[in-house]
């Protein structure tokens, strides 16, 4: 998800400007950076709402994790999430999504095998743990996938952090959820089978950007020194 911010490139032909002509130049081209910083900033960690028919839930991407956040934000982008089911839900532990073939009801049997022909390098960054909300990347157990690299699209968010700690490390963490925590009790305590599959549908009704507040007017510090007032 990117939102650009058009630039105006102003060419002056006259030889002779005046001196508050170039004052107002100046003033409108550290504006312009002022937002661009603004805006790369608000890039770097993409807000989305998973919108599910159990509630909608807020997350948060990470940008030590670029890998994973923009591998999300392509599939998003592409709708591929769009009426996946959380086909693995665990109360008291985390629930599960992001299968391709949960759209289909003739591949139970293979619910959690299915994803996009690739995977995504791991990224264990140490500051990201499993706390409640926290969203990390499903994979292949470590025989099969010794480098634990992660899924191209399942993912799971934590319910109980008690429970997921012994993750740290495991699994790659890429964001987390900054609202909805009740949606994710609500989607735990459905029951499910004996393979962890809930017994009626928790679907991914979709999952959409939410577009960053970008300030009407950014207007750059001072650059006159002033003391701190008391």
């Amino acid at each position: 998800m990117k939102k650009t911010i058009s630039i105006a490139v102003f060419v002056c032909a006259a030889l002779c400007m005046t001196a508050m002509l170039h004052s107002c130049a100046c003033n409108n081209e550290n504006e312009q950076k002022t937002e661009i910083k603004m805006e790369n900033k608000i890039i770097e960690e993409p807000e989305f709402d998973i919108i599910t028919n159990m509630g909608t839930m807020r997350i948060k991407l990470y940008s030590k994790t670029p890998k994973h956040r923009d591998n999300f934000v392509k599939l998003v982008a592409e709708h591929f999430y769009d009426s996946l089911l959380f086909h693995r839900v665990i109360d008291g532990f985390m629930i599960q999504g992001g299968d391709p073939y949960t759209k289909d009801t003739s591949k139970v049997a293979l619910y959690g095998q299915g994803g996009p022909d690739y995977t995504i390098p791991a990224e264990f960054v140490s500051e990201y743990w499993h706390k409640k909300g926290a969203i990390a990347a499903a994979r292949k157990g470590d025989m099969a996938n010794p480098k634990k690299a992660s899924s191209g699209s399942q993912f799971y968010i934590v319910q109980d952090e008690n429970n997921c700690l012994h993750l740290d490390g495991q699994y790659s963490i890429f964001g987390e959820t900054i609202e909805g925590l009740d949606v994710i009790d609500r989607i735990a305590k459905v029951p499910t089978d004996r393979y962890d599959r809930p017994l009626q549908d928790v679907r991914i009704i979709t999952i959409k950007p939410v577009e960053p507040e970008i300030p009407e007017e950014a207007t750059p510090a001072d650059s006159t020194s002033t003391a701190p007032q008391e």
